[in-house]
């Protein structure tokens, strides 16, 4: 494959994740009215989904170091875009959860196996730079996301937003069958053995280039996470935005992520990869602060609320590039269980605060703002310490 290819490919297959959620969360409070769910209730519908994107993936990545990538993608883009089939369909907020999840588990299984093959086909210093080409893409994917969700949920209904993610799942399965070349060179035939995995694991674990990236990486997208699961209530119940104008809010939030990849890649020449993260860590916590300001003096505005947080998304498009490749870089025989384990520790976190702010939602925007700020100051200290200390040339 060319560099090209590999990077639009790669685009598509850690796309899918801001697709499966930004398009969604114009449509939840249609779907927790039409259904008579509780926020908490409908908040199940998207923590859930990620809580599996994040514990299928310690079962895919061994998976795919034994069978290999191309297999791995194909059976998991198969399942994606039926479950969304069956999330269309779905006559409960109980049901939808349930098929939500199991996109959600489907979902992993791509996203792991995108990181996975950055580490294939490149050495950590080059996959950095062709990470943050891919998450570019991933970025334009994310702007007309929550638009277009907004859209067909005013226009149409929920469910046709959801049908989207079955023409983004099928289209992606074609141009893998068709383009994607197995990328990885010698498969493991004793990925799926339980002493081996166990060791792998506890092996990567110990690893603190795996464990100072993968902390960047956790902390910025917990603050992400924050806002995805909180947005939709604040801006358009509290504030009180149309989904049209939520969905634009949204829109900007991916151009700020694209300009943070732009950012990446030109930083990363001039400093390298702990340097370059050490700028967005001092991004990060800017926005956080100045948001949990924001809040504490009254400005619940648009932009009060959004102007700091396009500081930690700019910071959040430097940091999950330089972090996703940085994490797997020391594994080159074991990248698929490098990828999973980092995916499943992000999930598990994120899923941790979907149920925290389930609980502490108190219809103002400090649970919010909260989040973000400790999630912010999260960031900047795995920035400043620990990727300076282990993520230097030593990966």
């Amino acid at each position: 494959m060319s560099n090209r290819l590999t990077v639009l490919l790669l685009a598509m297959m850690l796309g899918i994740q801001p697709i499966t959620s930004d398009l969604y969360l114009p449509a939840l409070p249609a779907i927790t009215q039409e259904f008579g769910a509780t926020m908490a209730h409908a908040q199940l519908t998207l923590s859930a989904m990620l809580l599996a994107f994040g514990v299928s993936q310690m079962f895919w990545g061994p998976l795919s170091d034994l069978w290999g990538r191309r297999p791995v993608l194909l059976w998991s883009l198969s399942a994606y875009t039926v479950a969304g089939v069956l999330c269309v369909l779905a006559p409960s907020i109980d049901t939808l959860i349930v098929w939500r999840t199991v996109q959600g588990a489907a979902m992993g299984a791509v996203v792991m196996c995108g990181r996975a093959i950055v580490r294939d086909l490149y050495t950590p210093n080059t996959g950095a730079r062709v990470m943050s080409k891919a998450l570019t893409g991933l970025g334009f994917i994310a702007c007309v996301s929550a638009p277009l969700g907004a859209w067909l949920t005013e226009a149409i209904s929920w469910h046709m937003a959801l049908a989207v993610l079955i023409g983004f799942g099928l289209l992606s399965l074609i141009c893998v069958l068709i383009f994607f070349k197995e990328s990885i060179r010698r498969k493991n035939p004793y990925a799926l053995q339980w002493r081996i995995m166990r060791k792998t694991w506890w092996r990567i674990l110990r690893n603190p280039t795996f464990v100072a990236f993968t902390c960047l990486t956790v902390g910025s997208f917990g603050g992400l996470f924050t806002f995805l699961v909180t947005s939709s209530f604040v801006f358009i119940k509290l504030i009180g935005l149309s989904r049209m104008e939520y969905g634009m809010v949204m829109g900007s939030m991916s151009l700020a992520y694209i300009v943070g990849t732009l950012v990446c890649r030109r930083l990363l020449p001039r400093f390298g990869v702990s340097g370059t993260v050490a700028i967005g860590g001092g991004l990060s916590l800017a926005g956080g602060l100045l948001m949990a300001a924001s809040a504490w003096l009254g400005w619940h505005s648009v932009l009060g609320l959004v102007g700091p947080f396009y500081l930690f998304v700019i910071a959040h498009g430097i940091h999950q590039p330089c972090g996703q490749s940085g994490a797997v870089g020391p594994f080159p025989k074991a990248a698929g269980a490098a990828s999973a384990l980092g995916g499943f520790l992000m999930m598990a976190i994120a899923f941790a605060m979907g149920l925290w702010l389930g609980v502490y939602a108190d219809g103002t925007v400090f649970p919010m703002a909260h989040g973000i700020a400790f999630w912010a100051v999260c960031t900047a200290l795995s920035a400043w310490l620990l990727v300076r200390r282990y993520g230097g040339p030593r990966v």
